[in-house]
């Protein structure tokens, strides 16, 4: 699966009708959303935001993979809009910016070192963790722990509706894919921010 590209990692959810007008729908409804809490160059970032992390969510839920190439836009996308948003204070807000997306990713990745000491496996990927930096790229420090609850609670719902209500006995060795839930968790995240910091 490693040598697959982006666009082909997107096109294997052709064999899946449903699925697939689901993405398609959800795409524009998501940048619509995003202009319309964002008005102008910052909507069009947000609408950025919201094709990447649906990308990165449609693949992961397949390939159980995050590509590295989304997270790096997702990141170099973050970095524009914390200048454009503070044009004032350009430098100080990619600072900050990086610095949040700095200490979310050692936070990650402590939690990822400390379940493969304690279960002597991974149970969060490095994909995961680049993802959650961009979280703190995108995220202040207010809306960047409600992303990730926002994630976190998703995960654990379907988590129990396909495993206990589905009857299904539990399995601790069982992949899920965590970017499924933490990318739009980062989309929704920013659609709180712009909505609450909208300027009257």
């Amino acid at each position: 699966m490693a040598h697959l590209s982006i666009v082909d990692r997107l096109a294997g959810w052709r064999d899946r009708p449903l699925a697939a007008i689901a993405i398609a729908l959800l795409a524009p409804a998501a940048c619509i959303a995003s202009l319309i809490v964002a008005p102008g160059l910052l909507g069009v970032f947000g609408c950025g935001l919201a094709l990447i992390m649906l990308a990165i969510a449609v693949i992961d839920a397949r390939y159980f993979i995050i590509p590295n190439e989304l997270s790096a836009a997702a990141f170099a996308l973050a970095a524009v809009n914390a200048a454009i948003a503070a044009p004032h204070f350009m430098w100080e807000a990619v600072g900050t910016a990086l610095l949040r997306a700095a200490i979310t990713g050692l936070l990650f990745f402590g939690m990822r070192e400390l379940y493969r000491r304690v279960r002597g496996r991974d149970g969060i990927g490095l994909g995961d963790v680049k993802l959650a930096a961009v979280a703190g790229a995108w995220l202040d420090w207010v809306t960047l722990p409600i992303a990730i609850e926002i994630a976190a609670l998703s995960a654990i719902a379907v988590f129990a509706v396909r495993h206990y209500a589905g009857g299904r006995t539990f399995d601790p060795a069982l992949k899920f894919p965590f970017g499924l839930f933490l990318a739009p968790g980062i989309w929704l995240g920013w659609l709180i921010e712009a909505t609450l910091f909208a300027p009257l």
